[in-house]
């Protein structure tokens, strides 16, 4: 998929959940077949790598619309 769409960074996979599994993100049984997929989420990171800000949906149709997530950044930079 990188080579085909000539995409310059990083694609990363998780074929067996355990970065899903560990951030808590697994929606059981809601994927194809019933597999178990992720569920719809955003973070915001501190540049110490602490998450300060989370978005988690079980819709994977509603996410987090840009507005929201520099509106989350902008309170998170304004308290430090």
């Amino acid at each position: 998929m990188v080579q085909k769409g000539g995409l310059t960074f990083p694609i990363l996979s998780d074929p067996n959940t355990t970065a899903i599994k560990s951030y808590d993100l697994v929606h059981a049984g809601a994927g194809a077949g019933g597999h178990d997929i992720a569920r719809p989420a955003e973070f915001l990171l501190d540049s110490s790598g602490t998450v300060r800000w989370i978005n988690l949906t079980e819709n994977y149709w509603i996410r987090a619309r840009p507005e929201q997530i520099m509106q989350a950044a902008k309170l998170l930079h304004n308290a430090q």
